[in-house]
């Protein structure tokens, strides 16, 4: 009887694999980097201000901030920054990242730590806009 309950379960499953979508790797990824606005919030925490098309996800989006973040870091002199939040929205096409840096001439404490001269290198490797 079991046997009864398995076949089309079976069959089921081997069907649903049938049905496959383009996979994130398959899309051609035309980013087109709308600009960057930032904005002073204190002595060392900036905010930085993204707008793209055609990001695949919110990490599209962070990324642009990140680079944004580095190479400000570098302008002002610094050689780090650290990540405090980013926040990203979607509406008709448009991305928008709202993200919080500090920056600082020392390794700051933290987890999400970035060494600017490295990431603005990666970025620019990779055609991210910078400030």
């Amino acid at each position: 009887m079991w046997l009864r309950l398995a076949i089309p379960l079976l069959a089921t499953a081997a069907l649903g694999g049938c049905a496959e979508s383009a996979a994130p790797e398959d899309v051609p990824f035309e980013p087109r980097y709308e600009g960057i606005e930032t904005a002073l919030l204190d002595g060392d925490l900036v905010n930085f201000f993204v707008e793209m098309r055609g990001a695949r996800d919110a990490g599209d989006v962070e990324d642009y901030a990140r680079c944004a973040a580095a190479q400000y870091a570098l302008i002002r002199g610094y050689g780090f920054a650290r990540h405090l939040r980013t926040n990203v929205a979607q509406e008709g096409g448009l991305w928008r990242g709202d993200a919080v840096y500090t920056i600082s001439a020392a390794l700051p404490r933290g987890l999400k730590t970035i060494d600017a001269e490295v990431v603005a290198m990666a970025c620019a490797e990779n055609g991210i806009p910078m400030v």
